[in-house]
């Protein structure tokens, strides 16, 4: 029989549960900056994983001396990605120096020239359709201040985020035999295999996705590779790099990438004639990159990512999709690592479960 006092300690216990809850997600909000940097860590304990094996096997060297030299790998590559843009950026600041304002000043005059006649024999009033939609009082040139500021900002947090990142990689590399060996203390004696499976089949699904998708963005790479060099494109082996990184986001990199290399084509031909010469590359080029991305979202893309994870390429595409609908890019990028992590914790906990048992067949 329920008692009042029954009832207001049932209240009691439910209000402190809340309470308790609200504290730990407010405390992981603050604490976000954290957990980013341990996620990045992780990512990158996962990458540097057959590396360090492969010192530590075959070139014998101590697990202090495997995570440094992994360390030093890795810095050392993000340094070599930096001083690659360099000459890019130095060329198209030289072609940007040689631009001859006073006939791209005719030329913005021709074509608006040329818009304005196009509305006209539209009859289309372009001027009061300007002023209706108060373009230019919406404008605020404050916001270039800020965004400045903004810029430097993110520069010195960038900064401290890679410190971090680095430092907190160094020690899960060098420790993570004894992280292992800690952990299966603190776990339920009752799923502690379980979730020891869990965490090495997650680990090994990662680590094949993402050497998977090393694989997929060389493929986009070598192939924007050709596509530039055949049309004679200047600092083609930057752009084409740099728009392979981009494939990493869905859909929407390749977009990107694709606006990028002909506005970087269009530049490097600064000086030449527009009509005969810098448009019809600039075409050719983005045809070829519309090719590169048929041949990736058809052949590649589904292949690769689907092998590396056990999973239907239609899966992969409808979770990518309904991640970046719900979480924007950022959900993009993760979909397919977040997908099958959970897929392996789901058929290591409940594999008698029908649901279960069909969307994990594969693993």
């Amino acid at each position: 029989m329920l008692t009042s006092k029954i009832i207001s300690n049932g209240i009691l216990r439910a209000l402190a549960t809340i309470l308790i809850i609200a504290i730990i997600l407010y405390f992981l909000y603050e604490i976000q900056t954290v957990i980013v940097y341990l996620c990045i860590s992780l990512l990158l304990c996962l990458l540097a994983n057959p590396l360090v094996q492969f010192l530590k096997n075959k070139l014998k060297f101590s697990n202090s001396l495997a995570a440094a030299t992994t360390i030093i790998i890795f810095i050392l590559m993000m340094v070599g990605f930096i001083f690659l843009f360099v000459p890019l950026i130095i060329s198209q600041a030289n072609n940007l120096s040689l631009l001859d304002t006073n006939k791209l000043q005719l030329q913005f005059m021709e074509t608006e020239r040329s818009i304005e006649a196009y509305f006209n024999i539209q009859h289309v009033d372009l001027n009061k359709m300007l002023k209706d939609s108060k373009v230019t009082s919406m404008l605020d040139f404050s916001y270039f201040t800020g965004f400045i500021n903004s810029i430097l900002g993110f520069v010195a947090d960038m900064g401290m985020g890679l410190v971090s990142v680095f430092f907190i990689t160094f020690f899960l590399v060098k420790d993570q035999d004894a992280f292992k060996a800690t952990a299966r203390k603190i776990l339920p004696d009752n799923n502690e295999d379980k979730i020891i499976n869990s965490v090495t089949k997650i680990n090994h699904f990662l680590t094949r996705y993402f050497i998977g998708l090393l694989l997929q963005l060389t493929v986009v790479f070598i192939l924007y590779l050709i596509v530039l060099m055949i049309f004679g494109n200047q600092n083609a082996f930057v752009i084409a790099f740099l728009c392979a990184i981009l494939n990493i986001i869905p859909y929407i990199g390749p977009i990107i990438g694709t606006i990028l290399a002909g506005i970087l084509t269009m530049i490097s031909m600064i000086g030449s004639d527009f009509q005969s010469e810098i448009l019809p590359r600039t075409i050719y080029v983005i045809i070829g990159f519309l090719i590169v991305q048929a041949i990736d979202n058809n052949i590649s893309q589904p292949i690769i990512s689907s092998k590396s994870v056990n999973s239907h390429p239609l899966e992969i595409f409808l979770i990518t999709l309904i991640s970046g609908i719900t979480f924007g890019i950022v959900g993009m990028i993760i979909a397919i690592p977040v997908f099958t992590m959970v897929k392996v914790i789901l058929k290591e906990f409940f594999p008698e479960h029908k649901i279960v048992s069909v969307l994990t067949e594969r693993i």
